[in-house]
């Protein structure tokens, strides 16, 4: 689905972001990156997306290497990003009319989809009287409606409650499972990706040149419960003791 091979970026030649980077993501993964703070990780969206471009190395989407990649991803960053003056059936609109997608049509895709999101009877409501979670759902419904398999969530539920963060972890893993996505996800938060994930790619050192493959060992169905067995929490203190050493760099 996505290769990074020996990819290196940085705004000034002198101090580069990124490093001689390799990576890759399967169709249909769950994927975690995680880092300090400054470390690179919205870099690498931002390379994905198309908005920036290697200095050096390549870049395959779809086994298109180094191709226009502006469009073809889905992107759903911190903020949900709604237009205030839209209502929540039109805000999901908006990737379906990008695409020349007459309103009637459109409609009729959207409407069972808002059931499924958790999102009945919310059409003529606008984003102000929705709370922080419904939001977000209508965020993740407008990303999935732009049709793209690839899905880049940017710490899409650092901005929430602890209560309704837990539940919105639960309900993206469900809706993963449900749409076999292929999902890249940014965050801070160990446990979220732990939970989350079929692997995480923990960024290292600085520039980054350097990333630790995880692989976490959940299958199936997962419940919270899982994150207290001992093999997982060894992982989450092996994960926060590298954060650490990196914090110290």
């Amino acid at each position: 689905m996505l290769a990074f091979n020996n990819v290196s970026f940085g705004y000034d030649e002198k101090r580069k972001i990124l490093e001689n980077l390799s990576f890759s993501v399967h169709p249909g993964e769950f994927i975690s990156i995680v880092g300090v703070s400054g470390s690179g990780k919205s870099t690498i969206f931002r390379l994905v997306t198309g908005l920036e471009h290697p200095l050096t190395g390549d870049i395959t989407l779809e086994g298109n290497k180094n191709g226009d990649r502006l469009g073809k991803v889905a992107y759903m960053p911190q903020q949900d990003l709604l237009l205030p003056w839209r209502t929540i059936l039109e805000n999901a609109y908006l990737p379906l009319e990008i695409n020349g997608i007459d309103k009637q049509t459109a409609y009729q895709q959207i409407q069972p989809l808002l059931k499924e999101f958790g999102l009945e009877g919310t059409d003529d409501k606008y984003p102000a009287e929705l709370s922080g979670g419904m939001k977000q759902r209508v965020a993740f419904l407008r990303a999935v409606l732009s049709g793209n398999p690839l899905l880049l969530l940017d710490e899409p539920f650092s901005a929430l409650d602890a209560i309704t963060k837990l539940s919105m972890q639960e309900w993206l893993l469900e809706q993963w499972k449900k749409r076999q996505s292929t999902i890249l996800f940014i965050t801070h938060d160990v446990e979220e990706a732990l939970f989350l994930s079929d692997r995480i790619l923990l960024l290292k050192n600085k520039p980054v040149t350097d990333v630790e493959e995880i692989f976490v060992p959940l299958q199936g169905k997962r419940t919270r419960n899982d994150l207290n067995l001992p093999e997982m929490l060894a992982l989450k203190d092996r994960l926060l003791s590298t954060l650490q050493s990196e914090v110290a760099l």
